[in-house]
């Protein structure tokens, strides 16, 4: 059997399994987790981790983590987190929270397309650089 039988034979069940677990997941997270929790660690990470560890962790992954890789982080996220997730108001904040650092540098080119679709399911703000920022001021 080859690799790509292989594929197609776990795959639905795959896709079942992380269907049935994040959604689980996403119902313990609603009922089980104050909003103020929430609210604490998304203010930790916009207020209290400094841009500079941002931008290291993001030059780490843009350094050692394959294209490859990425692409197929995005198109799992893509297919395989339930329409369930991203309905839910805390997960889809939570998302949107991190992920908002993420820059479309990052993205492969081939993932795009997917990388638009999770930002519009998610509700993903883009955020301006702040070189961008200053150099709008000066104009």
């Amino acid at each position: 059997m080859s690799s790509k039988e292989k594929r197609s034979v776990t795959q639905p069940a795959t896709k079942l399994l992380s269907y049935k677990l994040l959604s689980f997941e996403v119902k313990v997270i609603d009922k089980c987790v104050p909003d103020k929790l929430l609210l604490f660690y998304i203010n930790l990470l916009d207020k209290h981790v400094p841009t500079r560890v941002i931008s290291l962790a993001i030059d780490g992954i843009d350094k050692y983590m394959p294209r490859e890789l990425r692409s197929s982080l995005i198109t799992a996220a893509d297919e395989y987190v339930p329409d369930a997730a991203a309905n839910s108001r805390k997960v889809s904040a939570v998302v949107a929270g991190v992920v908002k650092y993420i820059p479309d540098r990052l993205v492969p080119p081939e993932s795009l397309g997917r990388w638009e679709n999770l930002k519009v399911k998610f509700h993903i703000p883009t955020l301006v650089s702040s070189k961008r920022a200053r150099g709008k001021g000066r104009d």
